[in-house]
């Protein structure tokens, strides 16, 4: 998801985005643990998710802290 489309989302959103993107992270650790995962190029890709999500959500608290 890009960031313009996640800068469209509330921040109850946002959050609900974060802890799907942070299960579906654990659960990809435990394939990878257990020698299961089959494209290893899907823990970075989530890594940069979850940074776009917290970047959003870090730009919309200093907007409404203004």
């Amino acid at each position: 998801m890009k960031a313009t489309e996640l800068r469209g989302k509330s921040v109850e959103e946002l959050n609900k985005e974060l802890l799907e993107l942070r299960k579906a992270q654990f659960g990809l650790r435990l394939q990878h643990a257990t020698q299961s995962l089959t494209k290893n190029s899907e823990i970075p890709r989530l890594k940069r998710e979850i940074a776009r999500v917290h970047t959003v959500l870090t730009e919309k608290s200093k907007a409404s802290g203004k």
